[in-house]
């Protein structure tokens, strides 16, 4: 089990490493932006799944901007791939922004950057997530969750706040039992759960 705690503690690490050589934070607060980090990363609970998950607030959001600080991220060595969609006109009022990221050992990594309007209706949800979940997270629950992550083949997408769920709220232990309880919790695009 010890191992499992060195891989994610290593991949939390190697996280930082690539916040910083990417420069992501200063690129979105450069056009007016406020990134915040979300997700596996941001708790200790990062495991295969090489990804970063930022959540950025604008007020007012400018598509320009958003475009000035993605075109910033492209000149950047190592990114790969860029993806857009435009999501302002529904209840997420965001723009979806996926970037690749390989670094030069031949890594990759997944960069996923919702762009919020500030104020919105998911305006700080992810945040009060993250914020809950690494206050009641125990080390056994936490090496649950590295566990099912790592127990997950490659080629079951599976989202982060699942495991969570499932783990926290209804006691799941092992891979065989989140397979069944994903079968009686579909999950929606976005998930609203809270612990």
């Amino acid at each position: 089990m010890e191992n499992l705690l060195e891989l994610s503690d290593k991949a939390a690490r190697r996280a930082q490493e690539i916040i910083r050589e990417t420069d992501i934070i200063n690129i979105w607060q450069s056009v007016g932006a406020q990134p915040n980090l979300i997700g596996s990363a941001s708790m200790g609970l990062i495991m295969k799944n090489k990804d970063l998950d930022f959540h950025i607030y604008s007020s007012p959001l400018r598509v320009a901007d958003s475009f000035e600080a993605m075109n910033r991220l492209a000149q950047k060595p190592g990114i790969r791939q860029i993806q857009y969609g435009n999501l302002l006109d529904t209840e997420e009022e965001c723009l979806e922004w996926h970037a690749i990221y390989e670094a030069q050992n031949g890594e990759t990594w997944k960069m996923d950057m919702i762009h919020i309007v500030k104020g919105s209706k998911f305006d700080g949800h992810m945040e009060r997530v993250r914020d809950r979940i690494k206050a009641i997270l125990t080390p056994e629950t936490r090496l649950t969750i590295l566990q099912l992550k790592y127990d997950t083949p490659e080629t079951e997408p599976i989202m982060g706040i699942e495991y969570y769920q499932a783990v926290l709220r209804d006691g799941i232990k092992t891979y065989a039992e989140l397979v069944e309880w994903r079968k009686n919790n579909p999950a929606n695009a976005v998930i609203e759960w809270m612990p």
